[in-house]
């Protein structure tokens, strides 16, 4: 084979190569795409919803809104925030109350406030050691859940709202029973009862619009993931 003739098949080899090449990087390229496009989307997380939280959905609702409170004066703030957020929907964005979801978890420190006045009447001393919380009039153990009375002015934080007012707003109060067990626990010794007896009495006398929950950090939790705005 002269020089020529060596040089072209050479050539011909060289564009075979090529060509086999080019079409492999090709059925490469089209087996990657096709299972780029088969492969499934990533996961879109969902919270799981529990039989125990329905009392949070309220369809009808435009807006909702949680506080969460650990402390009494903690709790003023919030029943007074409260009542601002009812009265300005209503004036300003014409939103009825009705339409209108809040909820504010009493837990830890906050929690005894979730007694009527008779639980605070009857065991007042242990409730505001416990509450760490004086009547700021007598300075002694305030003898009636202090954000239902009224008449303090600025010598608590509520300004004036009570609970009970935030109830008949549409106001939900979620009292934490791992923080009321607590209390029922201190009263009994007090008392010399058992933490049983004083737990049924203290959750048979509630304020208005009150509820136990399980855990109140656990309401805090569900109710951010049912759509409530969360304030601390």
């Amino acid at each position: 084979m002269d020089r020529d003739s060596l040089a072209t098949s050479e050539r011909r080899s060289f564009l075979t190569r090529l060509s086999t090449g080019l079409a492999s990087l090709a059925t490469m390229a089209g087996v990657a795409k096709a299972q780029q496009k088969q492969a499934p989307p990533a996961a879109h997380w969902e919270p799981a919803r529990h039989s125990n939280d329905d009392w949070l959905d309220k369809a009808s609702v435009k807006h909702r809104l949680l506080f969460d409170t650990t402390g009494w004066e903690e709790l003023g703030n919030a029943i007074a925030f409260a009542g601002n957020f009812y009265r300005t929907n209503k004036t300003d964005y014409g939103v009825e109350n009705s339409e209108l979801a809040v909820v504010i978890v009493l837990r830890h420190r906050s929690a005894a406030f979730g007694y009527n006045d008779a639980m605070w009447a009857k065991y007042s001393a242990t409730l505001a050691a416990r509450s760490k919380v004086d009547d700021p009039k007598t300075k002694q153990a305030p003898t009636a859940n202090l954000y239902n009375s009224t008449g303090y002015g600025e010598l608590i934080p509520n300004r004036g709202m009570t609970l009970e007012a935030l109830a008949k707003l549409g106001a939900q109060f979620a009292v934490c029973t791992l923080s009321t067990r607590a209390n029922a626990g201190l009263i009994a010794r007090e008392v010399g009862s058992t933490p049983e007896t004083i737990f049924t009495e203290l959750t048979s006398n509630l304020v208005s619009n009150a509820r136990m929950v399980p855990a109140g950090i656990v309401t805090v939790s569900r109710a951010q993931e049912h759509g409530y705005t969360f304030v601390s």
